[in-house]
This record gives C-alpha cells, structure tokens and sequence, in this order.
C-alpha cells in the first residue's frame, strides 16, 4: 500500500472502531459487572445466604421423598419442578416451587428435614445478573443485542490491535502507561494498554459466550453438536428437546445436551421405540424421588446435580448435573413408572466441538480450574472495564461541543484486501453483525455524507 492508502485506512479503521466502540462500552460494563458477580457465585451465596444454604452436617439424612413431604406441607398450593442436592456435606437441598405465579428456591436441611426459608428463583442477586448477562431481563431482543454487542466487540478487538499497533520502536505508550503524561493523552495509553493485554482474553470470552445465545448460538449448535441416532433409536422420543428445561435465570442441562430430545416414559410399553406421547398413563406406579437419588448416586452422578420431576403422564425425571469441570457432566432420563434408565449421557459421548464448547463455557464462568480460574477471569474483566471506561473517557474530552465527534473518513477507498476479508469473514461468521455492517455502511456512505446537517452533528 502507498503511505496515502494506508493513511486512508488508517482513518477507517478508526471511524469503525469508534461506532463500534459507542455500541459496544455500555455492554461491556454491563456484562463485566454482572459477570463479575456471577463468576463469585460460590464465594457469595453462601456469605449473603448463609440461614438459607449453610446447615450443620449429620451422620444420617433424612430421605429425598420426607423432605418433599415437608417442603409440601409448608407450601400446599405449591408445585415442585426440581430438586437440587447439597453442594457439599454443609450445604442445603434446594426444592424450585411454583406458586401464585413465581418460581421460587425453597431450602431444607438434609439431615433434619428442616424448611430453612425460601428465595424468589429470579429476583435475587444471581439470577439478576444471569438474566442481565444473557438477556437483559427483556427476552429474545435482549438476547439479540447481547449477541450483537459481542459480535460488534471481536470487530472492536480487531480494529483496536489495528490501530495499538507500534509505529515506532518505543515500548512506553504500547505495553505499559507513560505515567508522566496527563489528560486525554495519558487516558490513550491506559486504553490502548489495557486493550492489548485484554485481546486475548476478550476475544475469548467474547467467542465462548457467543455459543450461548439465541441466534447464532443456535446455529452453531446445530451445525457442530451431534449426537449418534443411534443413541436415541431405543426409547420413544417427544417434540421437546432438552433445552426447554434451562431458564435465563438457572442453567439446568449442559450446552450438549440442549438440542438432544427428551424421551418419554411409557411404563411397560417404554421399549417400543418411536413411541409419541402417551394417550394414557400406564398402570404401574410412580417411582419415588427417593429412588431417583439413588439412581444418581448408583451411577456417581456429581454431588449438586438437579432432578427435574415430570409435569406430565408421559414426562420423565431428569438427572443433571453441570459440573465444574465438563468432564463430570451428566444428563439421565428416568421413566417415572418403571425407573428405567432412558438415557444416560456422559463428556465421553460429547463430540469434539462439543468438548471444546462446554470446556470454553466453564473456562469463561471461572469454575473449571477454580480459584485462580476467577481470578484470571476477574483480571481480564478489570482489563475490559478499564478499556471501556477509558475508551468512553477519550471520547468525551475529544468530541466537539454538541456534536457525536465521528472521526473524519477520507475521501479515497482503502484498497487492503487483508481488512476486506477480516471484515467479509467477521460478517460472514455473525450474520447478525454482518447485517448490522451493512446497515452501518449504507447509513455512513450513503446517507450521513449527502447530508451537511448530518455532518454537522456527527463531526
């Protein structure tokens, strides 16, 4: 490239990285705050909620189906969806009721049989920021611009590295502040700093929160994660899938597992493979919570595995649990009349992207390698902050009184085809973000630059 072309380009590079930068910041703190809070779950449920989660331990428990019993009785309009057992041998069992239209987290001692209280299921601190975090509390157009704004963020990554990049052989101002310096100059060095320490680890969690979403989420799920037929073709299949049972608020089957479909229980016809719903309950009883807990157990299923109890004549119990490290992770259906294992699906089963999915998820939450998991996690989000913050900061004391400050576009088209593809690949990838590029594009070349009042604005 001539010294003009790449000045050329130079410009817009910055102009994309500032609209995507004005997009991006006030979803990067938010999703760092709540990230922040949700990546210290462990640590702060038990400190905020210890009447609730922490109990005495004992030398005997009382039984799964006595503690429903009671959780019952103390809530008789109320409907049990699931049960949670203890994270450890100090920990409460957790029954999700229903009633009067809220979903709850009821709380009992194990070993007493005890109802220590109860917690609204969303409106505490941690389904909060797991709603705020994956949705912004307003469902699928929350869910949309999540994945817009991370989308959005691996171009501000991008771009960013763009622009950080030395033109010079010094290292102070690029890999380190120059703390003598003030004002804006000085807030330049903190974000170019913090956003080259951060690219990684931002492109990282940016990608693996991406599997998450709605849309391209689901894409990817259905393009990479497979299970053999094989392993469905001996029990009857519903409509339903997997995934149904997870919530914005509380994570119930893993990433795996959420396309796979539910099985059905049939009592004694349970063999007949291909089997639909049911059109009449089978004469054999209903196997109790209990035996379920001891088919768990039976198979070394994690402690802090959920069961979820079916709603319906044809539904089944669903053990789960959504390990810490993956290679833990279990998901089993259980006929609820005859006890029936009707599937049982281990990391084993996983395919390699879906390994390396769930394996990318924890390592984003901070749970995988534990503490100093988190804290490298805490780390990057400080870096983001600060990058965002500052990146706001610089804005602000370079935009013009009364106008947006959009960095001025030359005339001339940069012609540097590594850009072009980077760009083409990152649309390409993201649909969601390639459109909103085109929209973006069409409104800077199109619209913004025929109109002098427009331009006055955003100059």
């Amino acid at each position: 490239m001539t010294s003009g072309s790449k000045n050329d380009f130079y410009s817009l590079a910055w102009r994309w990285h500032f609209y995507a930068g004005l997009f991006v910041a006030p979803f990067m703190i938010l999703l760092t705050l709540t990230g922040i809070i949700y990546l210290f779950k462990p640590q702060l449920d038990p400190l905020l909620n210890s009447q609730l989660e922490v109990v005495q331990s004992a030398a005997t428990r009382v039984s799964i189906d006595t503690l429903r019993m009671n959780v019952q009785q103390r809530y008789p309009q109320g409907a049990i969806s699931q049960y949670i057992s203890p994270l450890a041998d100090d920990r409460s069992a957790q029954f999700m009721v229903s009633w009067e239209g809220r979903d709850h987290t009821v709380f009992v001692d194990p070993y007493r049989g005890d109802v220590l209280g109860e917690q609204d299921a969303k409106l505490n601190l941690q389904a909060i920021a797991r709603a705020l975090h994956g949705e912004l509390m307003v469902g699928t157009v929350g869910d949309r611009l999540i994945e817009l704004a991370a989308g959005w963020g691996i171009v501000l990554v991008v771009s960013g590295l763009y622009l950080w990049w030395p033109r010079s052989p010094k290292l102070a101002g690029a890999f380190w502040p120059r703390w003598r310096i003030h004002g804006r100059p000085l807030w330049r060095d903190l974000h170019g700093v913090a956003g080259f320490w951060s690219a990684l680890a931002l492109l990282f969690l940016l990608i693996s929160g991406m599997t998450w979403t709605g849309f391209w989420g689901k894409q990817y799920a259905d393009l990479w994660n497979r299970f053999p037929a094989a392993m469905w073709n001996a029990v009857p299949k519903s409509d339903q899938q997997a995934g149904s049972l997870n919530h914005s608020h509380h994570q119930t089957v893993p990433w795996a597992m959420e396309n796979t479909p539910m099985p059905v229980s049939g009592g004694a016809h349970s063999d007949h493979a291909g089997m639909g719903s049911m059109s009449s309950m089978p004469a054999a009883p209903l196997i109790g919570l209990q035996q379920v807990v001891e088919i768990a157990e039976a198979r070394k299923v994690e402690p802090g595995y959920s069961i979820t109890v079916p709603t319906t004549a044809d539904g089944v119990f669903t053990i789960s649990v959504f390990a810490d490290d993956p290679r833990r992770d279990a998901t089993l259906h259980i006929d609820q009349y005859t006890g029936k294992v009707l599937a049982d699906v281990r990391w084993q089963d996983y395919s390699p992207v879906a390994k390396a999915t769930e394996l990318g998820v924890m390592l984003h939450e901070g749970r995988f390698l534990g503490l100093i998991n988190q804290l490298i996690v805490l780390l990057a989000c400080l870096l983001v902050l600060l990058l965002s913050v500052s990146g706001l900061v610089m804005w602000w004391k370079r935009k013009p009184v009364g106008r947006l400050g959009v960095p001025p576009l030359r005339h001339e088209l940069p012609r540097w085809k590594t850009a072009v593809a980077i760009m083409s690949a990152i649309g390409l990838i993201f649909p969601l973000v390639g459109l909103s590029m085109i929209m973006l594009w069409a409104l800077d070349r199109l619209v913004l630059i025929r109109w002098p009042l427009a331009q006055r604005i955003l100059s």
